[in-house]
């Protein structure tokens, strides 16, 4: 079981519209940056800038490695946010840059150690950057070796040992936070401190240093809108940490869902009541939610392993435009037949009676209708899943 991707599809957490307008207008605004040094190895190889989004990876600038491996690339960014350096037409060899304008950055490395030791210099961040990409490539390495023993130890002994390795980074992350809450690279450190597996196993300590780079982003980078993103995921991280507090101290079955009566994709009335008989998760979530719609795989892949013993899903839609909401249900392979929506946005009562002010939000109830947990994703989900529906 490969429990985290690569860094930079974590990274995707933090980027946002406002810079992906802003980049694509580049080539009217003068140069404000520049990246440039030395890859050995590399010679005649091109390489790219690009600015991450939610929609996906934007061109900020681009450029050949020279025979000698020099290389340099200029341009222009709107201010501070995550980068990524992406040598050669593959994704297997990124390095991420916390860039902000007029910063010079350089970089020392070879064609091999390129993801892992880039040796940068020229910028403030560059000694915690250097320092965690050293944990970072024994991160890696040690994952690879994990990885290669899917199937042969236990998922509760993969988890162990996975938590081992990753321990360092996160102890790493979490001292240089503390220690410089406004560096702009905390926004990489910050994705060793977040709960991109759910909070079974995440140190709530991670919230207060996640809080104090929030704040110190909103007070140096204020017009910024990196610094308002980093705000906006510390507060849904922390209202999903309270839902899950919640959901572990309830007692199990003690409450009744209310009902929920509304339109399928089809028009015609669906209620959640109908689904009585089998255990089932109700997910409110949007077509224009980003962690929403990157959750919808682990949703799938759960609906296709319990769909025969009892389980389904129940999608409650906080979109307002239909279009969007049924193309999104077939983009992303939702196959379970019951999704509805009023198509009221943030405006649907269904916030103030499932009491949630952020998306995805999640309902598990049981055969009856009454609720088993809240706020349950990933693997906190799956593992609730194995212990409701034995194999």
């Amino acid at each position: 079981m490969r429990y985290i991707p690569f860094l930079l599809s974590l990274i995707v957490l933090f980027s946002c519209g406002e810079q992906e307008e802003e980049a694509n207008q580049e080539d009217q605004l003068k140069q404000n940056f520049s990246v440039s040094g030395t890859i050995e190895g590399a010679g005649n190889s091109p390489i790219y800038l690009e600015a991450l989004s939610q929609q996906g990876t934007i061109s900020v600038a681009q450029s050949t490695v020279e025979a000698n491996g020099a290389f340099k690339m200029v341009g222009n960014i709107p201010g501070m946010g995550i980068y990524q350096l992406r040598l050669g037409e593959a994704n297997d060899k990124i390095i991420p840059l916390t860039l902000s304008p007029d910063e010079h950055v350089k970089i020392r490395t070879n064609f091999t150690e390129y993801a892992t030791k880039p040796a940068v210099s020229g910028t403030t961040w560059a000694d915690v950057m250097n320092r965690y990409m050293d944990k970072f490539g024994v991160f890696a390495k040690g994952q690879m070796e994990l990885n290669a023993l899917e199937g042969k130890i236990t998922e509760e002994e993969m988890m162990i040992r996975f938590l081992a390795i990753k321990k360092p980074i996160d102890e790493f992350a979490r001292a240089e936070m503390r220690k410089d809450p406004a560096n702009p690279f905390n926004i990489v450190l910050s994705t060793a401190t977040s709960p991109n597996m759910g909070f079974k196993d995440w140190d709530p300590a991670n919230l207060e240093v996640l809080k104090l780079v929030a704040e110190a982003y909103k007070k140096k980078y204020k017009d910024s809108p990196m610094a308002a993103t980093m705000e906006n995921q510390v507060f849904q991280i922390e209202n999903a940490f309270n839902e899950y507090k919640n959901s572990i101290s309830a007692a199990p079955g003690a409450k009744t869902a209310p009902e929920i009566a509304m339109k399928n994709t089809a028009g015609k009335i669906l209620k959640l009541s109908s689904l009585r008989g089998k255990i089932v998760l109700i997910d409110f979530w949007a077509s224009w939610c980003g962690p929403c719609r990157r959750e919808n795989p682990n949703v799938v892949k759960l609906y296709n392993k319990y769909k025969d013993k009892g389980f389904t899903v129940f999608s409650v839609s906080l979109d307002s435009d239909a279009d969007a909401w049924k193309k999104a249900i077939t983009q992303d392979g939702l196959i379970w037949p019951n999704h509805v929506s009023d198509l009221l946005g943030w405006q649907t009562p269904m916030t103030q009676l499932y009491g949630f002010n952020s998306i995805p939000h999640t309902v598990l109830i049981d055969k009856n209708g009454k609720i088993l947990g809240v706020g349950l994703r990933g693997e906190i989900l799956e593992q609730k899943l194995k212990e409701l529906i034995p194999n």
